[in-house]
């Protein structure tokens, strides 16, 4: 498609640059338009790591997936905002350990429903809805969630590298508390944001992200606010920290700067 690109069927908007395909360009996905990618482009001008930060922080969703499945022996995965399908999905990485694991996508993206039911259309143990990852009662309401996930077993709920995109006046620490609260003991919570120390790179990164979607993304925070999400909760080791450092594995760490980082970890419902 050329750059005259316009609205396509099922609400798909291919004129406002969509978290998701964005995070799909950067990986290297093909599932993306013109707007998408000259927002990418415009985005590295800005910070010219963030190719290597998207890369990074898959390589850590990989590992911690991988990490609760093969230790810790989790068969159930929430995953919020999961983004477009890309290679080592979470249910690819889960079922490599059992293939019992069972799996629920959730995004708001209406691309992301269409590709991602293509996908699974062969695999009885994972689920793909469309939902605000905010809307907690609506996600655990869902019929494909009740079918799938049993709240009398450990549960990992996934929140890689979407806090961000939550606004303030949407209270993105709220939505932590209330995933919590329904999750049995035992049950984990993987949650990393984008962070950085410097105001300028905070301020200009939001700026752009929200002139760019259209208003639909929250802000770039600092590493206090992610600690303050999984307060009293117990954080596993090695912490919280910049995702590449978490119990990194042979896999190659892409290059980046300290202008802004992806930052979390896994923490453990008592």
């Amino acid at each position: 498609m050329g750059d005259g690109e316009r609205i396509i069927s099922h609400g798909i908007d291919v004129n406002t640059p969509s978290v998701a395909r964005m995070y799909d360009w950067y990986l290297g996905g093909t599932d993306n338009y013109v707007a998408d990618r000259r927002a990418c482009r415009e985005l590295l001008e800005v910070v010219p790591n963030t190719q290597a930060l998207a890369r990074n922080n898959r390589a850590f969703l990989r590992r911690v997936v991988r990490v609760l499945a093969a230790e810790y022996g989790v068969r159930q995965f929430l995953d919020h905002g999961s983004g477009l399908p890309t290679q080592d999905n979470v249910h690819q990485v889960a079922q490599a350990v059992d293939p019992s694991s069972r799996v629920v996508y959730i995004d708001n993206d209406p691309i992301v429903l269409a590709h991602g039911r293509t996908l699974l259309d062969a695999n009885d143990e994972t689920a793909v809805i469309q939902a605000d990852m905010t809307d907690t009662k609506a996600i655990f309401g869902h019929e494909d969630v009740r079918r799938l996930i049993r709240l009398d077993e450990p549960v990992a709920a996934l929140f890689v590298s979407v806090a961000h995109c939550i606004p303030d006046e949407d209270d993105p620490a709220a939505m932590f508390r209330r995933v919590v609260d329904i999750l049995p003991s035992g049950s984990f919570m993987v949650v990393c944001q984008l962070v950085s120390d410097r105001a300028d790179i905070r301020d200009h990164v939001t700026e752009f992200m929200r002139e760019a979607t259209g208003n639909t993304w929250g802000r770039v925070r600092e590493a206090h606010d992610v600690h303050a999400y999984l307060e009293g909760l117990e954080i596993m080791p090695p912490g919280l920290v910049e995702v590449s450092e978490w119990r990194p594995d042979a896999q190659p760490r892409f290059e980046q700067s300290d202008e802004w980082q992806e930052f979390g970890g896994l923490a453990r419902i008592p």
